[in-house]
C-alpha cells in the first residue's frame, strides 16, 4: 500500500476493533483529496466504509484543526434536522495517529468542488442546490443550542471581538511578508464591532464544498462536513463568509477553479435575501461582517502558502495562495468603508 503521511493503517486498524466497530475483511485507507487544513481519509473494508479526519503533519495552528470541537458538535447535531455523517470514534490523545483523530460514517454522494464538477448541472439544477445550501445553513442557525447539550461550545459574550482579535493574532504567526493593508484593515475592524450581536451554532467555514450532496439531486444535501471551525457566535458571520467564498479571488486559495466562485451559482445579494426570508433574521451590520469574512479569508490564503513553505501536505500550488491575500484585504477595507455592493 502507498505510504499516506499522517496515516497508520495498521494502529487505525487495531482501534477500530478495540472500539468495537463492526468490520468484515481487510481495512483499506486512501486519502480524500480536496482538504487544505485536515487531512481527511476514507478507510474501509469489505462491508463499510468511514472517514478519518486529523489536522495536518506540520504547520500547526492553535485553534484551527480542533478535532474536539468537530467532534463534539457533529456528534450533538445528528438528533437536529441538520445533515451530518453519523459519529462513529474519537481519539482526543492522539494516540493512534500521533494527533486528535475523528471516525465518522463514509456518506456516499457528490462533491461540488472545482469549476468542471458543474458542467454535467443545469442552471436550474446549480440554482436549486444554492437555495439548499442557504436553507440548511438557516436550519442550522434556528437549532437550540442548549437543548442539545452545546452551551458551553462557545462564549456567549464577546463573539465578534474574540474573532477579530483571533485572527489577526493568526496574521502574526503565518505571514510570509509584511503587508501594512492587514493592520489596517485589523484596526478598522476593531473600531466597527458591533455593540450587540446573536448566538448560534456557527460552521465557520460554509460552501457548496464543505457539503456531501445526494447522488441523484444536488438540491438536496447528504452531510455539511469539516467542522473544525464550528462554534457558538453571530450567524451572520457565517453568511458573511459564505458570500465572500463567491469571489474569483478565491481560486488561488483553493488553487483551482472553484465551483462557488461560478456566477451560475446565486449572486451574493441572492444568497443574503434568500438566507433573510428563510431565517427570519434581520441582516444588520452587514458591512463590518463582510469586511471580517475578508480579513479571514485574506489570512486563510497567507496560511496555505505558510504551511507549504514547510513542507506540508497542503497540496500542490498552494504556494500561490497568498497571491489572493491583498485582494482580499481590499475588499475587506472597501467594505468596512461601506462602500462593499451587498
Amino acid at each position: 500500500m502507498t505510504e499516506l503521511p499522517g496515516m497508520d493503517v495498521a494502529a487505525l486498524d487495531q482501534y477500530l476493533h478495540a472500539a468495537g466497530v463492526p468490520r468484515r475483511g481487510e481495512l483499506h485507507v486512501e486519502l480524500i483529496g480536496g482538504g487544505r487544513s485536515n487531512l481527511t481519509f476514507k478507510a474501509f473494508d469489505d462491508e463499510s466504509a468511514w472517514v478519518v479526519r486529523r489536522p495536518p503533519t506540520s504547520g500547526l495552528t492553535p485553534s484551527a484543526h480542533d478535532m474536539a470541537r468537530e467532534w463534539a458538535v457533529t456528534s450533538a447535531l445528528s438528533s437536529t434536522d441538520v445533515p451530518v455523517a453519523r459519529a462513529v470514534a474519537f481519539d482526543a490523545e492522539g494516540l493512534v495517529l500521533g494527533a486528535p483523530m475523528t471516525v465518522v460514517e463514509f456518506k456516499a454522494g457528490r462533491i461540488v468542488r472545482n469549476r468542471a464538477d458543474l458542467d454535467d448541472l443545469s442552471d436550474a439544477q446549480i440554482a436549486a442546490n444554492g437555495r439548499e445550501l442557504v436553507r440548511v445553513l438557516a436550519r442550522l442557525h434556528a437549532v437550540d443550542y442548549r437543548a442539545i447539550g452545546l452551551e458551553r461550545f462557545g462564549k456567549l459574550e464577546g463573539f465578534v471581538a474574540r474573532q477579530v482579535a483571533t485572527w489577526f493574532r493568526q496574521w502574526e504567526r503565518v505571514k510570509t511578508r509584511d503587508l501594512p493593508d492587514v493592520e489596517a484593515l485589523h484596526a478598522a475592524l476593531v473600531d466597527a464591532i458591533p455593540a450587540r450581536s446573536d448566538s448560534t451554532i456557527v460552521h465557520g467555514d460554509y460552501r457548496v464544498d464543505n457539503t456531501i450532496l445526494s447522488n441523484h439531486d444536488v438540491g438536496l444535501v447528504l452531510a455539511v462536513v469539516d467542522w473544525e471551525m464550528s462554534t457558538l457566535g453571530d450567524p451572520l458571520a457565517d453568511l458573511a463568509l459564505m458570500c465572500a467564498y463567491r469571489q474569483p479571488t478565491f481560486d488561488a486559495v483553493l488553487g483551482e477553479p472553484a465551483a462557488w466562485t461560478s456566477d451560475r451559482y446565486p449572486s451574493p445579494d441572492a444568497l443574503v435575501e434568500l438566507y433573510a426570508r428563510e431565517s427570519g433574521r434581520d441582516i444588520v451590520h452587514w458591512d463590518f461582517f463582510l469586511a471580517l469574512a475578508n480579513f479571514k479569508l485574506a489570512i486563510i490564503g497567507e496560511g496555505i502558502t505558510y504551511r507549504a513553505l514547510l513542507g506540508s501536505s497542503a497540496g500542490i500550488g498552494a504556494q500561490l495562495a497568498a497571491d489572493a491575500t491583498g485582494e482580499f484585504v481590499a475588499a475587506g477595507l472597501r467594505a468596512v468603508k461601506g462602500t462593499a455592493a451587498r
